[in-house]
């Protein structure tokens, strides 16, 4: 006689801990929704909810081994989810006051030799993380944000659907800044230490 496979809450984490792959994906269908939900009441801001929906899911399967653990798997996720909108908020908040810090037209940095330099710097990287786009990405991202084309004129142009675009956008605008905050945080860091020893 076949036994049939238990589907309880406690059995699917059970295979997820065991590392099987079909659980897991069930898994992020069922509960990615009400993540995303959250942290984009939260955050306000699409980007930065998807991305926490990933960090998070990420996180479930790069310690699914300690699923075994948990009680209450709907509170450990709340959990995980909510502290995860926090460190994305405090990024957010921490590349603000950066931004704010080195405002082009900031009396302490006017038409000075230091502000041109982190302005060339900062227009360097940008462009260095356009480049590395696929080319229709590329492409909708130069149509949107330099000939700032809406959407649906993208679309129309490229003959693509509008939601095409909006992917291509959103993925676009990932990596620009996914790209920019790894190298300025270094290029930033080689500046002010510059700044320090000049001064």
């Amino acid at each position: 006689m076949e036994v049939k496979e238990s589907n309880t809450p406690e059995d699917q984490l059970a295979r997820i801990a065991n590392g099987d792959e079909q659980a897991f994906t069930r898994l992020f269908h069922q509960h990615r929704n009400k993540i995303y939900s959250v942290a984009l009441r939260l955050t306000e801001s699409t980007f930065m909810a998807e991305e926490v929906v990933q960090e998070v899911f990420l996180k479930i399967w790069l310690k699914r081994a300690s699923l075994l653990d948990i009680k209450d798997f709907d509170d450990y996720l709340f959990i995980v989810a909510r502290n995860h909108v926090f460190s994305a908020l405090k990024r957010t908040a921490r590349q603000q006051n950066m931004e704010e810090a080195w405002m082009i037209d900031s009396p302490a940095f006017e038409n000075s030799a230091d502000c041109e330099l982190l302005t060339k710097e900062y227009e360097a990287v940008i462009q260095q993380a356009i480049d590395l786009l696929p080319a229709q990405q590329k492409q909708v991202y130069l149509l949107s944000k330099e000939q700032e084309l809406k959407r649906e004129e993208i679309a129309r142009l490229l003959q693509i659907s509008t939601e095409t675009v909006k992917t291509h956008l959103s993925r676009a605008m990932r990596h620009i800044r996914a790209y920019s905050i790894a190298k300025l945080e270094i290029q930033l860091f080689w500046l002010l230490l510059f700044l320090l020893l000049k001064g």
